[in-house]
């Protein structure tokens, strides 16, 4: 498959998107950091987008799936359900990217590419 086509997923719940990629890099990157500002900012969001993406990701389960640790420089931490929600949903892209590998790569061939200049 070439390159520049890459599949992500994102799941709809009742209609409605609920978890995508952007929402699942957030949490592999508070995992990471063990920083909800921290993971932000290296998705270029602030710390206001990000705090309300983990709210919004916390009320889709019926179980969080970020923590946080109360005091100055607390910090958060995904818990076994947010581990196990990542990793899910991981789990479904790749199983999707292989199911469709063939569709993929016949668009991958209709991408309009710029010709390259020949003259010198």
């Amino acid at each position: 498959m070439a390159d520049s086509l890459r599949l992500t997923l994102r799941i709809d719940i009742d209609g409605r998107p609920a978890l995508g990629h952007g929402k699942i890099i957030l949490l592999e990157h508070i995992d990471a950091t063990g920083s909800i500002s921290a993971a932000g900012r290296a998705m270029g969001m602030s710390y206001r987008r990000a705090w309300l993406l983990v709210e919004s990701v916390n009320a889709l389960f019926s179980e969080p799936l970020v923590g946080t640790r109360p005091g100055g420089g607390g910090g958060a931490f995904l818990t076994e359900t947010g581990h196990t929600i990542v990793r899910l949903y991981r789990e479904a892209e790749l199983l999707a990217t292989r199911g469709s590998s063939s569709a993929l790569e016949g668009l991958a061939k209709k991408i309009a590419r710029p010709e390259k200049n020949t003259s010198p």
